[in-house]
């Protein structure tokens, strides 16, 4: 299992064994290209200088979707295979994927008319395999305003309505991961790639840093995989940058408001005036907005939300939702994400392609970018598909993902997920739990409920301040999530610090201590994280101060 406690024998394992892939990068694409390769019968490490998804999988709009606004630029291709591909992720893993219903207004002088949006829906609906429940309907202006009363009135024609799935990024990615170790993936966060070695010219591994540890270790593999998103041009410049391909990054902002303020019923996709479109997105008492698409040229490994990035949401919103006049003192939280996209000489960040591309230096280091979080499936499929031609006939296996169930999915699919969530309320009051929590725990972890079930059940917590079921929580998520530290579990594996900032301060001390303690972290460790994981929750406010790094 992904378990914290037993990190320091993975890593001893990591500098042992000789793999048939080496995996640097674990994000949503690194950990797919992991699961992808335990399928076809690969040895596989993978490792990742900071937490799993802590880059760009953990900071994107939160949507599998097939790119509407694609279409716009013609790239039917990449439309229509991620739009597939929607459909694959959220029977592989129906717990951290909802379809929802969103809405595209139009107004006089909009980027779309009448016509223009029906069409266009009508094409994504043909391109993307939609079902037919869910194929695009046609509003018009009073039924418009019925599933979104506080949309601008002036000028709305009337409304195309079509389906995408929600999701969390970041729980996407950790169920890969947990699949591909359950698989047999050998996955460690925290270890850091600092240079490669090399055997007649071609790359056999890297030298490497256990950052909890302060441990120097080397990793054999037959074939190396850059999978390291915003840093592949870094990892690629300790080999070599010799096919005139390298990243554009750019800048995506999103912001949170409370529900009370911003009382959302409807998820709005609309259209701003420089062209840009953007969500915005009911999600329990929380509504966010984004995003923005500006070029990034500092370190991305804590990219922020400046003042100008808000602003442009905030007069978005604003134009969009006329009667509210928000302001910068709405904004609850932020997160900022940086895409690594493949430069395109002379075009706006906009307008760069979100297809993901394949190249091999002449080592052998093999690199991925680009790409979108709906087609994070794919695109470890066909780098995948291009390694194993490397080996021999007797390993020429396809790939098995298309119907695998993802850790947690295993409740018989999108159709079984509400009988499974009727059953689990009931079990879950069996172990002291109220039907209402019993029911957010079974939908946040699908089949791994029972885990956090039995956690809160027996769970010894007379020496912890968190609240019981926040510590089941926890527990969970350092046996079978590898929660390292602090912002690990407030962050990305309860997603609190994005939409529950003020609980994520509040359960700081306890998570730390509670961690700490099963870790066994020195007081001074303890201290150190803590102070680490308050400086990262800063930063989603950092706005707010005015202080940019």
């Amino acid at each position: 299992m992904l378990s914290a406690i037993a990190r320091q024998d993975k890593v001893e394992k990591l500098d042992s064994y000789h793999f048939d892939i080496l995996i640097i990068g674990g994000g949503i694409t690194g950990a797919g290209i992991a699961l992808d390769a335990r399928t076809r019968g690969l040895s596989v490490a993978l490792i990742d200088m900071q937490d799993f998804s802590a880059g760009t999988s953990s900071r994107s709009t939160k949507l599998v979707h097939g790119g509407l606004r694609y279409l716009k630029q013609f790239e039917v291709k990449m439309v229509a295979e991620v739009g597939k591909e929607r459909a694959i992720v959220y029977e592989n893993a129906p717990h951290v994927t909802t379809p929802i219903q969103m809405l595209l207004p139009f107004y006089k002088k909009g980027t779309f008319g009448r016509t223009s949006t029906s069409i266009g829906l009508k094409v994504y609906d043909f391109l993307a395999g939609v079902k037919k429940e869910e194929r695009r309907i046609m509003l018009s202006k009073d039924e418009t305003l019925r599933l979104e009363p506080l949309l601008k009135e002036k000028s709305l024609l009337g409304g195309g309505l079509y389906t995408e799935y929600r999701t969390d990024d970041a729980r996407l990615t950790i169920e890969v991961m947990k699949k591909a170790d359950e698989l047999g993936a050998l996955c460690v966060n925290y270890v850091k790639m600092d240079n490669f070695f090399y055997h007649n010219g071609k790359v056999q591994g890297v030298q490497a840093k256990d950052l909890l540890m302060n441990k120097e270790i080397s990793i054999q593999a037959t074939h190396v995989i850059n999978a390291a998103g915003p840093w592949v041009d870094e990892v690629r410049s300790k080999d070599s940058i010799e096919n005139g391909k390298q990243l554009r990054l750019t800048k995506g902002v999103h912001i949170v408001l409370d529900r009370q303020r911003f009382p959302l019923k409807q998820a709005i996709y609309f259209d701003a005036p420089d062209g840009r479109m953007i969500f915005a997105i009911p999600r329990g008492d929380k509504a966010y907005i984004g995003t923005t698409d500006t070029v990034y040229e500092k370190n991305p490994i804590h990219p922020i939300a400046s003042n100008d990035d808000v602003s442009y949401l905030i007069d978005n919103l604003n134009r969009q939702f006329p009667d509210h006049s928000f302001t910068f003192a709405d904004v609850e939280s932020t997160w900022a994400g940086v895409r690594p996209l493949i430069f395109e000489e002379g075009k706006d960040p906009s307008e760069i392609s979100r297809k993901d591309e394949v190249w091999r230096s002449t080592s052998g280091l093999w690199s991925i970018a680009g790409g979108k979080l709906t087609g994070y499936r794919k695109m470890a499929e066909t780098i995948v598909d291009e390694v194993m031609k490397e080996f021999d006939s007797t390993k020429q296996i396809a790939s098995g993902t298309k119907h695998l169930s993802l850790s947690g999915g295993g409740v018989n699919g999108s159709t079984g997920l509400s009988s499974f969530l009727q059953q689990k309320k009931k079990e879950g009051q069996l172990h002291g739990l109220s039907e209402e929590e019993s029911m957010e725990l079974a939908s946040y972890y699908g089949s791994n409920v029972d885990h956090v079930f039995s956690f809160y059940a027996f769970l010894n917590i007379n020496n912890t301040s968190l609240p019981r079921i926040e510590a089941a929580k926890l527990a969970y998520s350092i046996q079978y999530e590898m929660c390292m530290k602090p912002q690990d579990f407030l962050i990305r594996r309860s997603g609190y610090g994005f939409f529950h900032l003020e609980k994520a301060w509040d359960l700081l001390s306890g998570v730390t201590e509670f961690l700490g303690d099963r870790l066994h972290y020195s007081p001074e460790q303890k201290e150190t994280l803590k102070k680490e994981a308050e400086s990262e929750l800063t930063l989603l406010t950092q706005f707010k101060e005015g202080k940019f790094l």
